[in-house]
């Protein structure tokens, strides 16, 4: 039976008193696309982030390829991060570097390759992505497609075995997103990798799964197939007021209803009481650094 190359188990992240993150609980298999979606402040960042290692967990653990993060060394951790890539939200490339510098970076910090081999597997990453005739541009004189594209690419650089994608289609128009997710599939296809796509963008969502979880105020409401969840999301009025609560909740969330219980309960909350402070106490922030790693 294959192991999971992704586990987490008993999830668990708070800062100060506010819960992030309460017991996730998901595994994701080799090759496959598993996409995590919620609403804003659901939680997707901050797991992506534990996924990556930039976060240790309050409690439970993070495997990857069957390591526990949290267990790792700098030496051992470097080791897992040369094993995977990440393609930021904004495509997180250096400005001062062309478009070849910067896929060939990665390159140069971690392996011992000749220039010239460092050069055939740039322009190899680049014609993946379609940039190759673009090489020697900077951020500035590309798109915000390209942009993406190019941190594509870069992520690609050291033949990963999982893509980490944040927010892939954001701030992208619909043409170009539709092109980024075609890319995804296409890249998937060929090479074989294991991707865990953060979005709440649900057209790009149903193109490019396997399968999705959905975060709600931290916690999983549900894990499935792409069918299952457009089975969900197309059901009849009708068939929906037979559903319980949470998969009301998440009808809405894949239809963009403008009614429902998302919308129900943010204004449960008295004004009333807000403005004359006898309501449930506020969440007292903590400070929005924290050290990455225990030493």
């Amino acid at each position: 039976m294959t192991e999971p190359i992704i586990r987490t188990i008993d999830l668990v992240k708070r800062f100060g008193t506010q819960t992030v993150l309460d017991g996730v609980n998901l595994e994701i298999m080799p090759g496959e696309t598993m996409v995590v979606m919620g609403g804003s402040g659901c939680g997707k960042s901050t797991f992506l982030r534990h996924l990556i290692g930039s976060l240790t967990p309050t409690s439970g653990r993070v495997e990857l390829f069957g390591s526990d993060l949290a267990s790792l060394d700098e030496d051992g951790m470097d080791d897992v991060r040369k094993r995977f890539g990440i393609l930021f939200q904004s495509g997180a490339l250096f400005n001062s570097m062309t478009i070849a510098e910067n896929v060939a970076l990665p390159l140069h910090e971690h392996t011992v390759l000749d220039p010239n081999i460092i050069d055939i597997q740039v322009k190899i990453k680049l014609e993946l992505v379609g940039l190759r005739e673009h090489a020697s541009k900077y951020p500035s004189q590309i798109s915000g497609g390209m942009k993406k594209r190019a941190g594509l690419a870069r992520a690609l650089s050291l033949d990963p075995r999982i893509l980490f994608y944040d927010e892939p289609s954001a701030g992208l128009d619909p043409v170009t997103s539709a092109e980024i997710d075609q890319l995804m599939l296409d890249l998937t296809r060929k090479l074989g990798v294991t991707s865990v796509v953060v979005t709440h963008e649900m057209d790009s969502a149903f193109t490019i799964a396997d399968r999705m979880c959905m975060l709600d105020k931290g916690k999983v409401l549900m894990v499935g197939t792409r069918d299952e969840f457009d089975h969900l999301r197309s059901i009849s009025e009708k068939e929906a007021e037979s559903l319980d609560d949470t998969r009301k909740l998440i009808r809405q969330f894949l239809r963009g209803d403008p009614e429902g219980p998302i919308t129900q309960r943010r204004i449960e909350t008295s004004y009333a009481e807000d403005l004359l402070g006898t309501g449930p106490p506020r969440v007292v922030k903590s400070p929005a650094l924290e050290p990455t790693r225990k030493t």
